[in-house]
């Protein structure tokens, strides 16, 4: 093995940390796109969005009976975590409504 090498435990992770945020950016976009929001945000609030999203609309599926460890590349995954997200953007803007 080289220096500029990982190993297979430690590559294995950087894969799985690359497709959550890859796969909650999507999700997060998707989801604003259902429910845009009134003011203007940068590019982080979608993705941060989406990763938590699909974290939420995963853990949620999970937990229903017959739950299995679910994979976020899937159809369900997917609409999962666009339910996950676009339930913390009503959560955002029902705080936001309130200050």
């Amino acid at each position: 093995m080289s220096e500029l090498e990982l190993s297979q435990t430690a590559q294995h992770w950087v894969n799985v940390v690359l497709i959550w945020v890859g796969f909650g950016a999507l999700a997060g976009l998707a989801a604003k796109v259902v429910l845009p929001m009134r003011h203007p945000s940068g590019s982080m609030s979608p993705l941060l969005l989406g990763i938590a999203g699909s974290m939420i609309g995963l853990l949620v599926l999970s937990l229903f009976p017959g739950g299995r460890q679910l994979n976020p590349i899937s159809p369900v995954g997917f609409l999962a975590a666009t339910a996950g997200a676009f339930l913390l953007l009503i959560l955002y803007r029902v705080v936001y409504a309130f200050r």
